[in-house]
C-alpha cells in the first residue's frame, strides 16, 4: 500500500515505514504531523485518485529530525570581464517517518 501526498509544493510517494526528507517544517522532534492533501492511494490492484484530493483520507508522520543538507557550490563567472561571484548553499530540511495511512 502506498500514497502520493503533497507537501511544500513538492509530491512524494510514501509507503509505511518509510523516512523521508521534506522542507523544513514548524512542528517539535516527536510530534506527528497529519497529511490530508492526499493525490492518489494504492493498495494492490484498487488505485483511488482525488480531484485534486481524495476525502476523508490522509497520511500521519512522526518527525524524527532537523537538519541541514549538504552544501551546494554556486559560481558566477563572465568571461573577460574579471568577474567571479562564488556562494554556498544549504537547505534546512526535516526528517519524518510515515507511521500510518488512514
Amino acid at each position: 500500500m502506498y500514497a502520493v501526498i503533497t507537501s511544500g509544493s513538492k509530491q512524494y510517494r510514501v509507503v509505511e515505514g518509510q523516512t523521508l526528507k521534506l522542507s523544513k517544517l514548524t512542528a517539535e522532534v516527536g510530534s506527528t504531523i497529519d497529511f490530508d492533501q492526499v493525490l492518489l492511494l494504492a493498495n494492490g490492484d484498487d488505485i483511488t485518485v482525488g480531484k485534486p484530493f481524495i476525502n476523508g483520507h490522509k497520511v500521519v508522520a512522526t518527525v524524527v529530525s532537523h537538519g541541514r543538507g549538504k552544501k551546494i557550490h554556486i559560481v558566477k563567472f563572465k568571461r573577460r570581464k574579471h568577474h567571479m561571484k562564488s556562494m554556498g548553499h544549504r537547505q534546512d530540511y526535516t526528517e519524518v517517518k510515515i507511521e500510518k495511512i488512514a
